[in-house]
C-alpha cells in the first residue's frame, strides 16, 4: 500500500492544499487484491487507491466522459493485413492507465485513509491526474495517449479514432487501441 501511495506522489497525481469553501469532496477508499501465479502461488499483494466516482456530478466535477475504442471491423480489418502480410505484432497492456490521464476539471479527493498528513488533517487533494474511480478517467487517458503518440509520428485515423497508423520511407505500422489493451503490428521487426 505504501508503494502505492508513494507512486501516486511521486507522479504529481495530487497537490494538498486547505479545503476551499463549498466544493466536492470525493471520497475514496483502499481495494486490495491478491495477484497469484499460474500455478495459483501467491505472486505479490496489490493495493489501489480508488475514488468514489460515483458520487461526481455531470457539469460540476467533470464534463465529457466518452472514450473510444477500436471497432471489431477496424480490428477484423488490420488483423487480416497483418496475417497476410505476414507482419509482426505484439500485444501490450498499459500497467495503471488510468492514472497516466491529465484532468481538465478541478477535483478534490480526500486524503488517502492511512496517509493523511498529521500537520494538515482538514486538506484535500487536488487532483491534477486522473484516479481510478473517476467518471473522466477513461477519457483522460485516452487524451494523454492520443497526444503522446501523434508525437511520435502516428495519425489517428478518422474512420476509427481507436486506430494509428504510421507511415514513414515505405514502412508502416497500426496501432489499435482498447481502453488499455493494445495491438501493434509494423511491416518489418526493426519498425515493430
Amino acid at each position: 500500500m505504501k508503494h502505492e501511495f508513494n507512486a501516486l506522489q511521486a507522479n504529481r497525481t495530487w497537490t494538498l492544499m486547505p479545503r476551499p469553501p463549498g466544493v466536492r469532496v470525493i471520497t475514496g477508499k483502499w481495494v486490495f487484491k491478491l495477484k497469484l501465479n499460474l500455478d495459483g502461488t501467491l505472486e505479490r499483494y496489490k493495493a489501489r487507491w480508488v475514488v468514489r466516482g460515483f458520487h461526481q456530478c455531470p457539469g460540476i466535477d467533470f464534463g465529457e466522459t466518452f472514450s473510444a475504442v477500436i471497432k471489431p471491423a477496424t480490428i477484423r480489418t488490420v488483423l487480416t493485413l497483418v496475417a497476410t502480410n505476414n507482419w509482426p505484432a505484439h500485444q501490450l497492456d498499459v500497467s495503471n492507465a488510468f492514472l497516466h490521464g491529465h484532468l481538465q476539471e478541478r477535483v478534490y479527493s480526500q486524503q488517502p485513509t492511512g496517509f493523511v498528513d498529521p500537520a494538515r488533517p482538514d486538506d484535500v487533494c487536488l487532483l491534477s491526474r486522473s484516479l481510478y474511480g473517476l467518471q473522466q478517467a477513461p477519457r483522460a487517458w485516452f487524451n494523454h495517449f492520443v497526444e503522446h503518440v501523434t508525437s511520435l509520428g502516428f495519425v489517428q485515423s478518422r474512420a476509427d479514432t481507436s486506430l494509428f497508423v504510421y507511415n514513414r520511407n515505405g514502412a508502416t505500422a497500426y496501432l489499435l487501441l482498447y481502453v488499455d489493451d493494445m495491438i501493434l503490428s509494423a511491416s518489418s521487426n526493426a519498425l515493430l
